[in-house]
């Protein structure tokens, strides 16, 4: 069973944490043992290893900026949109040379790529020649100077593009609250003319709700979840799934405890939720959409949090296809749990990557 993750900030974590995603991430961990990077981001759950062991053939990678000011000590942020500008180049750069240097790793801009990395998933086909292929999402839009220069990202091989992670020029977050601004209405127009997947994630409800009325390319929300489980800002209301079920979106459910269960709090012992609430979290978006084609998973591991926050069954993201048999158990059928575990989002990649660059 092919999987797909909506969201790892790995780029980011390389440049301000020091990870290498190329190795294993119990190596990360033994390297990490003592240092301050498990305190300020968690016990790592991502490596190349392990993304193979699990079947998680395609990532979305993304160009993860932070302003300086939302930054903790020890975190890296930026000081301007050049700054933020800066570093999502240095973070590109880090995927094109993984791509380069390491036969298993391949960059996704183009139909022809996504198949290519597919096929080395045939059963014919030996481990040690299968591929991971990184789709790249750029997460908050600082590194976008002006919004015209959206289509140069594009001819980059950036495929999403999520315009918040902080309220900034373009829009208000979840966090901070307030509309699309102007510029933000200009960003989505160049984004809409070149193709781009929209990404809701971070925006306020008020952004979300005008990016649904007016934006004409696709729209997801790549690693949320259900506000309705967890009374927070930063998860989905109903009404915001239902359009986006309406407009033929898929909402990334992120395996992460504090987004699953609104009794656990950080420090809480991560056994006290199990994979039963993220497939409570995955039922509830089919129940709203009437069927299991409009929700996958967005993992958001390493995204600030680690191993120990993750539910009892899972490790690293090699334990994902412990969810494909958490939905069995659940009752749902094989075609179903094929299109929540990576199904939706090859579908999305088929419809919006294009033939050629």
């Amino acid at each position: 069973m092919i999987i797909v993750d909506a969201h790892e900030d790995l780029a980011y974590n390389v440049l301000s944490d020091g990870r290498n995603y190329l190795q294993s991430a119990y190596q990360t961990r033994t390297e990490e043992a003592g240092g301050p990077v498990p305190e300020l981001n968690g016990q790592c759950t991502l490596g190349l290893p392990e993304w193979l062991q699990g079947n998680v053939a395609v990532v979305f990678s993304t160009l993860f900026t932070m302003p300086r000011e939302a930054a903790k000590p020890g975190e890296m942020g930026y000081p301007n949109p050049e700054g933020a500008y800066q570093q999502a180049l240095a973070q590109l750069n880090i995927y094109r040379r993984w791509a380069a240097e390491q036969p298993q790793i391949a960059l996704i801009s183009q139909h022809k790529h996504l198949e290519q990395v597919l096929n080395t998933w045939s059963d014919s086909t030996p481990p040690q020649e299968r591929q991971v292929g990184l789709v790249l999402l750029m997460e908050n839009a600082d590194p976008i100077r002006t919004p015209d220069e959206a289509g140069w990202w594009y001819e980059q091989g950036v495929r999403l593009i999520g315009p918040a992670w902080h309220a900034n020029r373009y829009t208000g977050s979840s966090d901070e609250q307030g509309p699309l601004t102007e510029l933000g209405r200009q960003l989505l127009a160049v984004m809409e003319q070149h193709h781009f997947v929209l990404d809701l994630t971070h925006m306020s409800d008020e952004a979300c709700l005008e990016a649904l009325d007016t934006y004409g390319g696709p729209i997801v929300a790549t690693h949320s979840g259900l506000r309705r489980l967890v009374p927070t800002d930063r998860l989905l209301p109903d009404e915001i799934i239902t359009r986006l079920v309406a407009r033929d979106g898929i909402i990334g459910i992120m395996p992460a405890n504090w987004a699953l269960d609104s009794r656990w709090q950080r420090g809480d012992d991560k056994m006290s939720v199990t994979l039963a609430a993220a497939v409570q979290a995955i039922d509830a978006v089919c129940q709203l959409a009437g069927n299991a084609y409009h929700v996958g998973i967005g993992t958001d591991f390493d995204g600030g949090f680690g191993a120990e926050t993750i539910p009892a069954e899972l490790d690293t993201i090699a334990d994902l296809p412990r969810l494909a048999d958490a939905l069995s158990g659940h009752g749902y059928g094989q075609a179903d749990i094929e299109a929540i575990m990576g199904g939706n989002w090859l579908r999305l990649l088929r419809e919006v990557l294009p033939d050629d660059n």
